[in-house]
């Protein structure tokens, strides 16, 4: 198996595309450019009532790269899977480095906190390409999720890449748009300025401009992953469920 250089992986998400391998035991891995791409509008995150309230309820204890490796392998842990072990080593020599990020999902009942739920991903400019995710509890990726677009938001992040359309993606939000108008978005996201963008439509007839218009980010912005810590400090709630929830589904905005 030839080794996948971390810096060409970089260079890969920058242009669009990005690795995927056959199963678990594959030993190749090819580059996947996808025709339509599934991306998440910050502003337009869906927060049903029942999550809003399982976010501000402490049933879960959310944290940010505590346990990587825990979270690639429960996101590789499934009956098929695209995720195979170079694609793994190159996503944790990313993380050692600071690309790769992981929102962990811990259980906070009973004797002691297990890892239930969680996803990962590769962090470039002001966009976040969502890799993977998984639970093992009901709700528990959803929490995840709600907890990286509020993150983002706060970090003046522009872009949420989650490369395939699902159901479950489409229920929390998710928008597909052509590749034209994803590369209108990538462009602006890592520095190439709105003038960039084309009029590419997205589902619904929204062009690329106006998707970015939409997230209510100044283009120039300087991303910070880490500004959520710094706000749930000042609002005396960093390492606390239930607070903590309290000031996520804040930023999350209005039930829709």
């Amino acid at each position: 198996m030839s080794r996948l250089d971390p810096r060409l992986l970089l260079q890969g998400y920058a242009t669009g595309i990005f690795p995927m391998a056959d199963s678990r035991d594959a030993d190749e891995l090819f580059w996947v450019e996808p025709r339509n791409r599934a991306v998440i509008p910050l502003d337009r995150f869906h927060v049903s009532r029942s999550l809003r309230r399982t976010i501000r309820s402490g049933k879960f204890n959310v944290t940010r790269d505590l346990d990587f490796a825990a979270v690639i392998k429960g996101c590789a842990d499934r009956e098929e899977t695209w995720i195979n072990a170079e694609l793994e080593r190159a996503m944790l020599t990313l993380h050692a480095s600071g690309h790769a990020h992981s929102i962990e999902v811990w259980s906070s009942g009973g004797s002691g906190s297990s890892l239930v739920g969680g996803l990962y991903g590769v962090k470039l400019g002001r966009a976040f390409f969502g890799e993977s995710m998984f639970s093992r509890m009901r709700d528990a990726s959803k929490v995840a999720l709600a907890w990286l677009v509020a993150r983002l938001k706060v970090g003046n992040f522009t872009l949420l890449d989650c490369q395939f359309m699902t159901e479950h993606l489409a229920s929390l939000g998710a928008i597909s748009v052509p590749r034209e108008t994803y590369v209108a978005l990538l462009s602006a996201a890592l520095g190439g300025g709105a003038g960039s963008l084309g009029g590419g439509a997205a589902a619904g007839g929204t062009t690329a401009g106006e998707l970015v218009d939409g997230l209510g980010r100044v283009p120039g912005a300087v991303p910070d992953f880490l500004a959520l810590e710094r706000l749930l400090e000042l609002a005396g709630a960093a390492g606390a469920g239930g607070p903590a929830g309290y000031v996520i589904s804040q930023l999350l905005g209005q039930t829709s």
